[in-house]
């Protein structure tokens, strides 16, 4: 009888060691639902703390914003989102300009443009910190910054600069007021 007592305590304890890793593993899984990058840019929070401290920052979360549009997946409500994150990047100047309306239904057209000759943003990056150049203009602080685009398409690759013009807001806030293309064309090899 002890015997049969001892290999029911074992089996009892083998039985709670499998539930109990059989748990963990799951949990893991369940707990870690991975962010996608299209929601870690919607969440972050623009109207307080977490904006960019500079025009830098700020050109790099935009760059982040436009990688979302032009090579990740996303529902219509994230589309809104990710759209809404861009404007609120930029100065009220341009903002004016860019109602959101035409605003969405021209980054839609370029998205669409963009995934039907298989187009995706392989690499943005942003000038060094001392590239950066500051001016007052007509009394408010701007700066200026550059950044690269590589694009990749079935025809290969295209290289594309910007530059972009940033001034402060009356709360501190680097806002783009506006970009022109300088040099290549994302449409350069078609």
């Amino acid at each position: 009888m002890k015997k049969v007592g001892i290999i029911l305590i074992g089996a009892v304890c083998v039985a709670l060691v499998v539930g109990y890793y059989y748990y963990l593993s799951h949990k893991d899984a369940s707990d870690s639902a991975e962010v996608t990058e299209v929601q870690k840019v919607i969440l972050k929070d623009l109207s307080g703390k977490s904006y960019p401290a500079t025009p830098r920052e700020v050109i790099k979360f935009y760059n982040r914003i436009i990688s979302c549009f032009y090579n990740e997946e996303y529902t219509e409500d994230e589309f809104q989102k990710l759209a809404d994150q861009s404007l609120m990047l930029m100065d009220e100047e341009l903002a004016d300009n860019n109602p959101a309306e035409q605003y969405y239904l021209r980054i839609q057209t370029d998205v669409e443009s963009y995934r039907e000759k298989k187009k995706t943003i392989n690499n943005a990056s942003v000038c060094s910190s001392n590239d950066v150049q500051y001016q007052t203009v007509d009394g408010r602080e701007c700066a200026y910054a550059t950044s690269s685009y590589f694009v990749r398409s079935s025809d290969g690759f295209a290289k594309s600069i910007q530059n972009y013009v940033l001034r402060k807001d009356d709360k501190g806030k680097w806002k783009i007021l506006g970009f022109e293309l300088v040099e290549g064309d994302a449409d350069e090899n078609e």
